[in-house]
């Protein structure tokens, strides 16, 4: 029976982990739509010769961003839309 309540909270955890990662990359999506579009559009995340190159860089270029706009985003937001960026955009990987 503990193997069985095991499983369950596992799968539970993963369910809540993968709604959670949705509803982050929503809210990042809609705060870059907000934000970030009235600099540009979204040709400048998927053009070749683009300046950042890694997560660290994209992390770096959001907060850069937000801090030079005065958005006051809370660390949640800001995640939100790297998550948002490296999902749709980047892809480079998962984030430490």
């Amino acid at each position: 029976m503990k193997t069985n309540f095991t499983t369950l909270v596992a799968i539970l955890m993963a369910a809540i982990s993968q709604a959670t990662a949705a509803t982050d990359t929503e809210h990042g999506k809609n705060l870059v739509k907000a934000h970030c579009t009235s600099c540009h559009d979204a040709g400048m995340y998927t053009r070749k010769d683009h300046k950042v190159t890694t997560l660290n860089g994209l992390q770096n270029q959001v907060r850069r961003c937000e801090t030079n706009l005065e958005l006051k985003w809370f660390d949640d937001d800001i995640d939100a839309v790297i998550n948002y960026l490296n999902t749709q955009y980047y892809k480079f990987g998962e984030k430490s």
